[in-house]
């Protein structure tokens, strides 16, 4: 048990209630819990008292979470997605005055697990990339049970967002000086992916004509997994300031180093608005680089048979990397991510994965998914309701013992979490 009752922050959470049930168990266990509010997104999705609102601009943010922090005694700050700008600035004022951070966001397993980490994810994060700190931190921690145990519900996930979203959008004298994360104003990109939701049917049939071509042929083929250009781990985990910079890198280094017979296939981010007419910019990529006839784009089809036949993964992030290493396929990582572990991905430049491509380590690779499973994750979803209360319960059970990146087997296994932590020495 904790010494004494504390006091968390809660900054800027997910597009659910996953931030307000976590604040509502810490108060049950005699924590105070409170928030900020910097945009009417965020007072939709908060439940209970503690809540105050941010108006003012960006730039007179730092000296009133400052403020805040010293005035309410705050011990620990809690929010999702530490690169975004409010973020970035609280967790300034918070190292400055020793308050610790714990960051969430998605999983880096899917789907139904939630990251719950000290500091930051990916290159901000503390986990090791040393392979025998990896090996060690994984010792007598059982597989992770990958049963789907919480399932989302996408009409939750479209409404919430679209709420979180547009309410700040259409009623913007709320928080009038508010500042997006996101590149493009969210009415844009809703109308957008509404339309290609529509094309979805027979996009999917066409991925499946595509995916089965493939394995037709015969030839040896590389999967490129795209990513959203909202996504910010995209432009803060890497040195690509958007998605084109990647892809038409990739395209150029398979034109150089593949085989002859090789293909290179770009595979759409599930739900990428389309505001960028991907096919036709990836075609033309090829064109240039004189692979025209060797690079495909799909909308769809089974990802995993898409990995399993593949000679190798190649992307910049994306949580694939991590499924392409459970799968044991080789893997190539262009930016920064967690599971860019040496033994695991492919370690020299991108011209020399054509060729010399290798699978990870088996025994290391299963290593870095149970230490991975256990240390920074908790078991639940963003958009149904029992996923949200079983992720509610993980995060204020780490909050509450004070343990994070800390590794729990029944987080693992998705058994219920033990009244106290294993005791160590």
């Amino acid at each position: 048990m904790p010494e004494a009752p504390r006091r968390f922050l809660f900054l800027q959470g997910p597009t659910n209630f996953l931030f307000a049930e976590a604040a509502a168990r810490l108060r049950a266990l005699g924590h105070a819990a409170l928030r900020i509010n910097v945009c009417l997104g965020d007072r939709i999705f908060w439940r209970g008292p503690g809540a105050v609102d941010f108006r003012g601009r960006l730039e007179d943010w730092p000296g009133f979470v400052a403020a805040f922090l010293e005035r309410e005694r705050i011990g620990h700050v809690v929010l999702l997605a530490e690169r975004r700008e409010y973020q970035r600035l609280a967790i300034v004022a918070a190292r400055a005055r020793g308050i610790p951070v714990t960051v969430t966001d998605f999983g880096y397993l899917r789907p139904d697990w939630v990251i719950v980490e000290a500091d930051g994810m990916n290159g901000q994060s503390r986990f090791p990339r040393d392979p025998a700190a990896i090996r060690a931190l994984a010792r007598g921690l059982p597989a992770p049970n990958r049963e789907v145990l919480y399932r989302d519900r996408f009409l939750n996930q479209a409404l919430w967002d679209m709420a979180f979203h547009l309410s700040s959008a259409l009623f913007p004298w709320t928080f009038p000086h508010f500042r997006r994360h996101t590149l493009r104003h969210p009415v844009l990109t809703y109308a957008a992916t509404g339309l290609r939701l529509a094309r979805g049917p027979l996009e999917r049939r066409r991925a499946a004509r595509a995916i089965a071509g493939l394995a037709a042929s015969g030839a040896p083929y590389y999967l490129f997994a795209m990513q959203m250009e909202d996504d910010f781990s995209l432009r803060e985990y890497s040195r690509y300031p958007d998605l084109d910079t990647p892809i038409g890198e990739t395209v150029t280094s398979f034109a150089r180093g593949a085989g002859a017979n090789a293909q290179l296939v770009f595979k759409i981010h599930p739900l990428d608005p389309g505001l960028k007419n991907w096919r036709g910019r990836i075609a033309a990529m090829a064109r240039a680089a004189g692979v025209a006839g060797r690079v495909r784009f799909i909308d769809g089809g089974d990802l995993d048979r898409l990995i399993r036949g593949s000679a190798g993964v190649v992307t910049v992030n994306s949580t694939v990397g991590l499924r392409t290493i459970e799968l044991g396929r080789p893997l190539a990582v262009l930016g920064e991510a967690i599971y860019n572990v040496p033994g695991i991905a492919f370690a020299g430049a991108l011209d020399g994965f054509w060729q010399g491509a290798q699978a990870p380590e088996p025994e290391l690779a299963e290593a870095l998914v149970r230490a991975l499973a256990a240390v920074v994750h908790v078991r639940g979803g963003y958009y149904g309701r029992a996923g949200i209360a079983a992720a509610a319960e993980g995060l204020a059970w780490r909050l509450h013992h004070g343990w994070v990146n800390r590794p729990v087997a029944e987080v693992c296994t998705g058994e219920p979490l033990p009244v106290e932590p294993p005791r160590t020495s």
